[in-house]
C-alpha cells in the first residue's frame, strides 16, 4: 500500500497550523506524507502585519521559518507559487523559482496529491478604483508590510530636511476595518517612540492621519458599541475618521473623495479583501462573487471531495444567510476541523460538518487601548471588555496560533525570550 500524499498550498495561519498538525500526527510515524507548498520562505501571523509596517514588530525576529519548522514536525516544505491544478490526474504545478537576475533556480514541477488542502488566503479588494493598484500599499503580506515600512522611514527622513520641506507626514489609510483602525492607531505609537531615536521632528502633532471609511461607521463587521469605543480612541489620538465617504481615484499626491482631494505622501488600502482572481478558473472549481472556493459543510470543495478549502479562500455558507468571516479564528478552527476529517478520511470513516464558533472580536489600538467583546457565540456579543483585559486577551490569541506550531513548553520560551528582547532591543525596527 503506498504512502497516501496530503499536499497543504497555503503557510499562512491555517495552513501552517494544519501542516504542523498532521506532520506531528502522520508525517513522523510514515503514516502519511505531508507536504507545505508557498511562495514565502517564511511565515508571519498576518494579523501582526500593521505591526510590522511601523517597525513597532521586528519581523526577523517572530517569523517561522517554513522549512525549519517542517523539520522539526514530521513535514516536507517545497517553496513555490501556486499556479494551476489538474483534478483528473490529481497534480498541482509550481511556477519556476527565479533569483534575482531572473535565472531560474528551480524549474517548473508538478506534484501529486491524494488528498489537497487549498489555504491560499485573500489578497486586497481594490474594486478596479483608478489609481489605487499604482499607487496604493496593500498590507495583505510581509513584503508589502516591509515596503510600507521603508516608505515610512523615508517620509521620517524628509519631514524638515532642506530638500523636502513640509510641515506635516500625511498618510491615508483606505478602509475602517480591524487592520485599518489598528494601523492608525499603532502609527501615532510609532511616532512617539521616534523621538527617542533622534527623529527630533517627529511630533505626533505633525502626523496626521486620515481613515476614510464608505460605510456608516467604522469596524462594520463588529458590534456597534465596539465601533463606537474604538472611534472615540482614535478621536483622542487626533485621527482624522471619515465616513460615509467613497474613494474614486487615487495619484500620487494623495485620494480623491468626490470633489475634494486629499493629500497623503503614503496611502494604505484596507478597503476589503477577496480570493486571488486565478481562483476563478481553477480546474472547475466553484467560486463565489469574491473568488472564494465554495464548500460543503465537511469543508471539502464543492466539485470534489478529495480537496479540501479552509481559511479566507474558503466561500462556507452559514445558515443566517452569511459567510464564515475572514478571521485567524476562523482559520484556526477550519484548520482543526480539516484535520479530523482527514484523520477520518484516512482511516476510512465519514466526514463530520464543521461549524463555525464566534469567540468574539477584539481591536487593539496599540499602547492606547485595546477594546473587544469575547464568545460572541455564547452571550450573543453582549460582553464587553476593554482596558488591560482586553490587551491580554487580544495577546492571548497571537500566544494560542503559537502553541499550535510550538506546543506550550516552546511558546512560554518564546514569551520569555519576546520579554528580554524588549529589554535589550530597540522598541522600533530602525532599517
Amino acid at each position: 500500500m503506498t504512502t497516501p500524499q496530503i499536499v497543504v498550498i497555503g503557510g499562512g495561519a491555517g495552513g501552517l497550523e494544519l501542516a504542523t498538525r498532521l506532520g506531528n500526527k502522520f508525517g513522523r510515524k510514515g503514516k502519511a506524507a505531508i507536504t507545505l507548498i508557498d511562495r514565502n520562505p517564511t511565515h508571519i501571523w498576518k494579523p501582526l502585519l500593521h505591526e510590522v509596517a511601523t517597525g513597532t514588530l521586528d519581523v526577523d525576529i517572530d517569523q517561522v521559518t517554513y522549512r525549519a519548522h517542517a523539520r522539526a514536525h514530521g513535514f516536507d516544505f517545497q517553496l513555490g507559487t501556486f499556479t494551476g491544478l489538474n483534478r483528473a490526474e490529481r497534480q498541482v504545478t509550481l511556477a519556476p523559482v527565479l533569483d534575482e537576475s531572473g535565472e531560474v533556480v528551480l524549474e517548473e514541477r508538478r506534484i501529486h496529491y491524494d488528498y489537497l488542502v487549498l489555504a491560499i488566503g485573500s489578497v486586497s479588494n481594490h474594486f478596479n478604483t483608478p489609481g489605487v493598484q499604482e499607487h496604493c500599499i496593500f498590507l495583505d503580506s510581509p513584503s508589502q508590510a516591509n515596503r510600507f515600512h521603508r516608505r515610512l522611514l523615508e517620509a521620517y527622513l524628509k519631514l524638515n530636511s532642506p530638500l523636502h520641506p513640509k510641515e506635516n507626514l500625511n498618510i491615508a489609510i483606505v478602509g475602517a476595518g480591524a487592520t485599518g483602525v489598528e494601523l492608525a492607531a499603532e502609527l501615532h505609537h510609532a511616532a512617539a517612540e521616534l523621538n527617542s531615536y533622534g527623529f527630533n521632528d517627529m511630533k505626533r502633532d505633525r502626523l496626521k492621519i486620515s481613515v476614510i471609511e464608505a460605510g456608516p461607521r467604522i469596524l462594520p463587521a463588529l458590534p456597534e458599541r465596539i465601533a463606537a469605543a474604538a472611534h472615540k480612541e482614535l478621536l483622542k489620538l487626533g485621527v482624522d475618521v471619515r465616513v460615509s465617504t467613497k474613494v474614486t481615484a487615487a495619484d500620487e499626491h494623495g485620494l480623491q473623495l468626490g470633489d475634494e482631494h486629499l493629500q497623503a505622501e503614503l496611502m494604505v488600502w484596507a478597503a476589503g479583501i477577496k480570493a486571488p482572481d486565478f481562483l476563478k478558473d481553477l480546474d472547475g472549481l466553484e467560486t463565489n462573487r469574491i473568488n472564494q472556493l465554495m464548500v460543503l459543510p465537511t469543508l471539502q470543495s464543492s466539485v470534489d471531495s478529495q480537496i479540501y478549502v479552509i481559511g479566507d479562500c474558503a466561500g462556507c455558507p452559514l445558515p443566517d444567510n452569511k459567510w464564515v468571516p475572514p478571521r485567524a479564528q476562523s482559520a484556526h478552527q477550519m484548520a482543526s476541523h480539516v484535520a479530523k476529517n482527514l484523520t477520518a478520511a484516512l482511516a476510512g470513516k465519514a466526514q463530520s460538518a464543521y461549524q463555525y464558533k464566534d469567540h468574539g472580536s477584539l481591536i487593539s489600538l496599540s499602547r492606547f487601548g485595546t477594546v473587544g467583546n469575547l464568545m460572541g457565540n455564547l452571550v450573543g456579543g453582549a460582553m464587553m471588555i476593554e482596558g488591560r483585559i482586553a490587551r491580554l486577551a487580544y495577546i492571548s490569541l497571537y500566544r494560542m496560533h503559537q502553541v499550535a506550531l510550538h506546543g506550550w513548553f516552546r511558546t512560554l520560551v518564546i514569551s520569555v525570550i519576546g520579554k528580554i528582547n524588549k529589554i535589550i532591543r530597540p522598541r522600533l525596527k530602525l532599517h
